[in-house]
């Protein structure tokens, strides 16, 4: 199995197993492996959709028609069968009439004439066993042929009270006295004040080499039957004469039908029949649906295979080509990527430099603390006596001492705030953060008479999470707060634990606020609402991506003229992430 898997890794994109990361409030957009998927299957749907359609119409509609032929076919033949088989019935019949008429009944009831007759009817029309009399008490009083059939009494048989009522009589093919299977044709004639019964045996193999030259295809069956299902001649592979037939018998119908039909072994059979009128005979020609529409299935191989060689070829080039597409995007996305985490370095540099120019503004003072009493120790040692001055001298030496601690605290939160730059999770301190962001920043709530109120609530535990990133994100919600602003406006930051595993951080301003139609549009890059004042648009969409990355959410609420609140929803401890 190794090398199939390896030989189908060659073929696996380079961004599917990739996940996207800090992607903004539009993460989906950068799902690659979903967006693969979504432009392969709708490429497939387009390109195969009507292709596998047509394939499908083509098969439905061809089948129908292949069937109504079939069909159409098989009435056919069976009308043609119904026909040449009552032909041949009635033509002996007619043949019994005209002797009847033509002669004479004293010459009919010659034996030598009954034999001349015989050899006439065998001569011109063909298919007669034998003849016979048969007088209205069911005596045979004169009878040719082969077998020994004189003087025979037929008053118990079935077949002479129905020609006695009827006056016709065509028999089903049964053994009778002769015990052999035979067919019978019946006539009663009017004789002065009585009847006699004129008889005709037709042969039999006669009559079967008449359904068996039937022309068949579809491992064909042509054959008769009674109406009690009894085979009246031998068939091919449903049995021979005067066995009972497999098949279901068919209904009556005075017009020739087809139907379909599954034989005990389960083989489907197309089967037409006819009911032959004035007979006992049902003419049944079956045939195997599957040889019948083999054709028509070779045929359709060839068009499956044809539509599965293009269905291929279609889904190699969609999945070639949707490959290629969205390896360009992805591609195009990791540059993107890079060059946002390079925006967001320099951001945070940007920040730095800021937060350097008020550092050393708030250094200059301690500084100057240091030279004065610097200066003034000089004084005491150089001018003074050492023994009256020493208290005020530890004075000036404590003070630059204080002066220096005060200076050495400045340049390590700003050190700090510089070090963070790559994700490290760690035990924090929320409200320090606060208060070391809000450090950096005093200077100029003071300068502007800002008041800013902090507020965390008692049951804040420390949480895992990554301090200078949480510094960068308090320092840019800080900073557009104070942006929004006029001279003498308040902030407020409240932390709460509202549910058992996160904490709620909430930065409210009473600031200019942001319109309704710019809310979905904060958070994309280089959107800023800043116009006058020069802002990039990246603020929030760098915290924005922040947040995502430490496991939490953030939320804007904001009213023109009424101010602005963000809502940040954090994880009291992070996940282990493959």
């Amino acid at each position: 199995m190794a090398s199939p898997m390896k030989f189908l890794q060659k073929f696996k994109p380079i961004f599917w197993d990739y996940r996207p990361g800090n992607s903004g409030p539009f993460k989906s957009l950068f799902n690659f492996r979903s967006l693969w998927k979504r432009r392969v299957l709708l490429l497939v749907c387009v390109a195969l959709g009507p292709l596998i359609s047509l394939a499908i119409f083509n098969h439905m509609v061809t089948r129908h028609d292949t069937e109504k032929e079939i069909y159409l076919r098989t009435a056919r033949l069976v009308s043609n069968t119904k026909r040449t088989v009552s032909f041949f019935l009635e033509k002996r019949k007619l043949a019994l009439d005209f002797v009847v008429q033509h002669h004479p009944f004293e010459k009919i009831t010659d034996a030598e004439h009954l034999k001349i007759l015989f050899s006439d009817l065998n001569a011109t029309i063909g298919g007669f066993t034998d003849l016979g009399l048969i007088t209205t008490a069911g005596d045979q009083f004169r009878y040719y042929g082969p077998y020994d059939l004189q003087g025979k009494n037929y008053v118990d048989e079935p077949w002479f009270h129905e020609v006695m009522e009827k006056g016709l009589y065509f028999s089903e093919v049964f053994r009778g006295f002769r015990d052999t299977p035979h067919l019978v044709i019946a006539i009663k004639y009017k004789l002065n004040d009585t009847f006699y019964i004129f008889r005709a045996t037709i042969d039999t193999k006669r009559f079967n080499q008449l359904i068996s030259e039937v022309e068949l295809i579809g491992n064909g069956d042509a054959f008769l039957i009674n109406h009690q299902g009894i085979l009246q001649t031998s068939t091919r592979s449903h049995g021979l004469a005067l066995e009972s037939i497999k098949l279901p018998i068919p209904e009556y119908s005075e017009h020739t039908a087809v139907f379909e039909v599954d034989d005990v072994d389960g083989e489907r059979y197309v089967i037409g029949y006819a009911y032959l009128p004035d007979t006992p005979f049902i003419l049944m020609i079956t045939e195997q649906k599957s040889v019948l529409m083999a054709p028509w299935l070779k045929t359709q191989i060839v068009i499956i295979s044809f539509v599965a060689f293009g269905v291929i070829g279609i889904l190699l080039a969609i999945y070639f080509v949707a490959t290629h597409l969205v390896t360009q995007i992805f591609v195009a996305d990791q540059k993107r990527v890079q060059t946002l985490h390079e925006v967001e370095h320099t951001s945070r540099l940007a920040s730095i430099g800021r937060l350097a120019a008020g550092v050393a503004h708030e250094i200059n003072n301690p500084l100057a603390i240091i030279n004065e009493k610097a200066g003034l120790t000089k004084d005491i040692l150089t001018y003074g006596q050492q023994t009256d001055q020493t208290t005020k001298l530890i004075s000036q030496i404590d003070s630059i001492l204080a002066s220096v601690e005060r200076c050495g605290n400045i340049t390590k939160r700003l050190l700090g705030f510089a070090r963070h730059l790559e994700v490290n999770i760690i035990k924090v301190n929320i409200e320090a953060i606060i208060e070391d962001v809000l450090g950096f920043l005093t200077k100029e709530a003071e300068y502007r008479s800002i008041q800013v109120t902090v507020k965390v609530d008692e049951n804040i535990p420390e949480i895992e999470t990554d301090r200078g990133k949480m510094q960068q994100v308090f320092l840019n919600l800080i900073n557009n707060a104070f942006a929004a602003m006029q001279d003498g406006g308040s902030l407020d930051i409240r932390v709460r634990r509202r549910v058992q595993n996160k904490i709620t951080i909430t930065v409210t301003d009473d600031g200019s606020g942001i319109p309704e139609a710019d809310l979905k549009r904060i958070y994309e890059p280089f959107f800023s609402t800043k116009t006058k004042k020069g802002g990039t648009g990246l603020g929030l969409s760098i915290t924005y991506g922040l947040v995502q990355e430490l496991g939490g959410t953030m939320d804007v609420q904001s009213v023109v003229g009424v101010g602005t609140q963000f809502i940040i929803n954090l994880p009291l401890t992070q996940e282990n992430k493959d």
